[in-house]
């Protein structure tokens, strides 16, 4: 199913994909469909790396002690 909407523009970036769409011979719609799919894959990596970014901290302490923890194993089995 295809959402009809109304967008705006900069001038700039309306002939700059005007440019690509006559040399690349691309229809309008499916150029910024793809576009736009593309940008919203950055925004979902950029959204995960924070969330990771979020979980990691709050188990940093934790992870740190288990570390410690095999590294004191690790030295009474030498």
């Amino acid at each position: 199913m295809s959402k009809a909407l109304s967008l705006k523009l900069k001038d700039e970036v309306f002939q700059e994909a005007e440019e690509i769409l006559r040399r690349s011979r691309r229809p309008r719609n499916a150029y910024f469909n793809e576009a736009i799919s593309l940008y919203n894959k950055l925004w979902k990596r950029k959204l995960l790396k924070k969330a990771l970014a979020e979980e990691s901290a709050l188990v940093a302490e934790n992870s740190m002690e288990v570390l410690q923890a095999f590294e004191q194993f690790e030295e009474e089995l030498n």
